[in-house]
């Protein structure tokens, strides 16, 4: 977030329609997210009417606002048609003889009303001069007149702009005082108002953060306990879930999936899942229960109660997996050719990513002729590769096996996917009880070359189980104390997890 200098940012003015002086306004859209048509219809609407923006910011730590239509959208292609009329009829009117300045007065007055909102309480000095300098009522009576002095308004528009914008809209101020034409110069004047006013909005919602994490939790978990005394079953799928991840873990661990095949790719799986001998923890069973949510069939309609207003962000979180699954075992089949030269380069590592990121879209509808495409660009790249620095050569057996592993990886029963998968999940596991930077420290062999992307996953799973057990934390407490030892129950309360 760009340092803000003495103030901060207003109101979006995105100027449109055609034939009209009204400057249109944009905000941020709420769209209805409707809960899954398999839950109860009054938990729906209670997922519904929780704020979405605050438990966003609370899960979040860089959220930030962004302009809500993309440019290449066909709802931007609708907006900005509709600004190109508005104003091209601006044009004509000032064109005009005598001119008309009745939407330019407008745009005069929104100008104003965004300066003024970007100013802190305290700046009354500036509060007077701006309401002194563009006194509409004067300004309307300079119009009528013939008198407006528009370079002078300009100027000191963008003069005001210059003390008011954070450092990083300094250049694109400075670029609109070399705009001469009136109906330009207003136009980049909106749109600069408009990074503003985004400016303003992040730095006050990173300033006030804390404040709104917390009336998340309290106001979610109001929420929930308001459907809970009207439904006491309302539970029922989250003690169900608690208790399946409960018994995972006193269940013996399946052998390794590390054949020697894998481990020669792969290197050696660090231990996973506690000792059978040891009592399990409240920590322990929520976070194998968060780790099973990543696997969630989508048939089992039984999900958690308490988790429904993350459904959506945990298949997102699910897809990164799987995605990092695929990249992370090409990555590994690659270097067990290529060997540690052609690794050792940053751009060379890259550039193999983006082959495979480009083609994940397609990998999920149809995996093996995703995996033909990777196999094959891969081998290119290694050959090229190999050649430019004066290397041997791949044999054409060697080629043949390279192709052929990594063809093997569009299968689900993939050995190295399989490892991959396993380690990942361990990773995330660690994330949860250590912290994301901890477990950085001591990856999972194979997954170093996907640290960065591991790191995003980890934090972004880490903000999602964190904000949701400081809202459940007393409800999963008192089910957890039936599913644990009486001793580890008494002594870990989720809610200080």
């Amino acid at each position: 977030m760009p340092d803000i200098k003495e103030n901060v940012p207003p109101k979006d003015p995105s100027v449109a329609e055609s034939g009209s002086c009204e400057p249109e306004t944009t905000g941020l859209t709420q769209e209805d997210e409707s809960g899954s048509q398999d839950q109860p219809s009054h938990l729906t609407e209670t997922v519904n009417e929780v704020s979405k923006l605050s438990s966003e910011i609370g899960l979040n730590h860089d959220f930030h606002v962004e302009e809500n239509l993309p440019p290449n959208s066909s709802e931007g292609k609708v907006k900005e048609t509709m600004h190109n009329d508005f104003w091209d009829h601006l044009k004509e009117q000032l064109s005009a003889t005598p001119p008309d300045f009745s939407c330019a007065l407008e745009l005069l007055k929104e100008i104003k009303e965004i300066l003024l909102s970007l100013l802190l309480p305290r700046q009354n000095r500036l509060r007077s001069e701006i309401e002194e300098a563009l006194d509409m009522e004067l300004i309307k009576q300079e119009a009528e007149h013939g008198a407006l002095d528009v370079p002078y308004l300009s100027k000191y528009i963008l003069n005001m702009m210059t003390l008011l914008c954070a450092p990083v809209r300094d250049e694109a101020v400075q670029k609109l005082e070399n705009i001469s034409d009136p109906v330009r110069l207003l136009r980049g004047i909106f749109q600069v108002l408009g990074l503003m006013k985004m400016d303003m909005v992040n730095y006050t919602i990173q300033s006030l953060q804390p404040h709104l994490q917390e009336h998340s939790i309290q106001l979610e978990r109001a929420k929930f306990q308001e459907q809970l005394n009207k439904q006491p079953s309302l539970l029922d799928h989250t003690t169900k879930w608690l208790t399946q991840a409960a018994a995972d873990l006193s269940t013996p661990p399946p052998a390794s999936l590390d054949t020697p095949d894998s481990s020669s790719v792969a290197g050696p799986a660090p231990s996973e899942g506690a000792s059978n001998s040891e009592p399990l923890s409240p920590t322990m069973v929520l976070s194998q229960g968060f780790l099973n949510l990543l696997l969630w069939d989508p048939e089992n309609e039984e999900f958690p109660e308490t988790l429904l207003m993350d459904r959506t962000r945990l298949q997102e979180l699910e897809s990164q997996l799987h995605q990092l699954t695929i990249l992370a075992s090409v990555l590994l089949v690659a270097s067990s050719f290529s060997g540690s030269v052609l690794f050792g380069s940053p751009q060379f590592v890259d550039k193999l990513k983006r082959i495979t990121k480009s083609l994940m879209e397609e990998f999920n509808s149809r995996p093996e002729e995703a995996m033909q495409t990777v196999s094959e660009q891969v081998s290119q790249e290694i050959h090229q590769s190999l050649k430019t620095m004066g290397l041997a050569a791949l044999s054409s057996d060697n080629t043949a096996s390279l192709i052929g592993q990594l063809q093997n990886i569009a299968k689900k029963e993939n050995c190295v996917r399989s490892v991959i998968d396993q380690r990942i999940h361990l990773f995330l596991k660690c994330c949860l009880v250590l912290g994301v930077q901890r477990s950085l420290l001591d990856l999972p062999g194979g997954l170093t070359l996907i640290e960065a992307e591991l790191a995003e996953l980890g934090q972004k799973f880490v903000n999602l189980t964190r904000h949701n057990q400081q809202v459940f934390g007393p409800y999963y407490t008192e089910i957890l104390k039936t599913l644990v030892s009486p001793a580890q129950a008494l002594s870990t309360k989720v809610e200080s997890l």
